[in-house]
């Protein structure tokens, strides 16, 4: 077993919570779910891979939309149950076509604001 492996703490399905962090601007850009074959996918690949919980299989970001990201470093939290992915992304990183997945403020009034490049609307 590697020393990697004894700090990951996959959930009972298997995952990590990976969240995607701007290299270079620190923006948060999504949020996503790791197994230990999309890990290795990325590790080996440099290409941020992810496990769809929606569609039960190995998503490899931008393999339909040519909008990769390029990972330049990976953190893993202090618990080991979360990992940090610094990236260089192609294009915009949600499916929306914004920047970020995280365009939308929730107001005092609980109202929402966007807050995105202007692509989304709701």
């Amino acid at each position: 077993m590697s020393s990697l492996d004894a700090l990951l703490k996959f959930d009972d399905k298997g995952l990590l919570c990976a969240v995607i962090q701007h290299f270079e601007s620190g923006q948060i850009l999504m949020v996503g779910y790791m197994n230990r074959e999309s890990l290795d996918i990325t590790l080996r690949e440099k290409k941020a891979c992810f496990w769809s919980r929606s569609r039960q299989k190995l998503w490899l970001k931008g393999e339909s939309s040519g909008n990769v990201l390029h990972v330049k470093e990976i953190r893993i939290d202090c618990d080991g149950d979360a990992l940090l992915l610094q990236c260089d992304p192609v294009g915009p990183t949600c499916h929306t076509n914004e920047t970020s997945c995280f365009y939308r403020i929730i107001e005092d009034n609980a109202e929402l604001r966007l807050a995105g490049d202007g692509v989304a609307t709701a």
